[in-house]
């Protein structure tokens, strides 16, 4: 991996129990980037969702496109990386699927407006090449003291 890619992903800000991209594939900064999450089948929630026949929750799923969309956002060089970034509004958001354990999820991630401390992104999931997520997403942030 390159250090542009390995460097973008450590800036992501979630500790490993709560991170959902275990690796970027392609980056191109602040614009698009794509990244993976394999479903271990070791994960807490898996034991709950659902007994017998493990699936990564939907909302996981949102989660990950978010923190895609974060890392593209946090690594544009025209910007100032914002202090708190955190999703805060979904669009359009559809859940066509899941992944269960054994299975990568390769999310796609372009931002599409970025207002001061707004940044809107569109998202994509998938598995196995079927589409799984499709969704915008909203994060905010605030600029760092001066």
């Amino acid at each position: 991996m390159s250090a542009l890619l390995t460097d973008a992903l450590a800036a992501l800000p979630h500790g490993p129990e709560f991170r959902f991209l275990d690796r970027l594939v392609s980056l191109e900064p602040g614009v698009r980037g794509t990244g993976e999450y394999t479903v271990r089948g070791d994960e807490d929630f898996l034991r709950g969702h659902f007994p017998g026949a493990p699936l990564l929750p939907g909302v996981l799923l949102l989660e990950a496109a978010a923190q895609l969309a974060g890392v593209v956002a946090q690594s544009d060089p025209g910007h100032v990386p914002l202090a708190g970034l955190k999703l805060t509004a979904l669009r359009g958001a559809k859940i066509l699927g899941s992944a269960r354990p054994g299975e990568t999820v390769v999310l796609d991630a372009r931002i599409s407006a970025r207002l001061g401390t707004l940044i809107q992104a569109q998202a994509t999931a998938a598995v196995a090449g079927r589409t799984v997520l499709q969704c915008e997403v909203t994060l905010a942030g605030e600029l760092p003291p001066a």
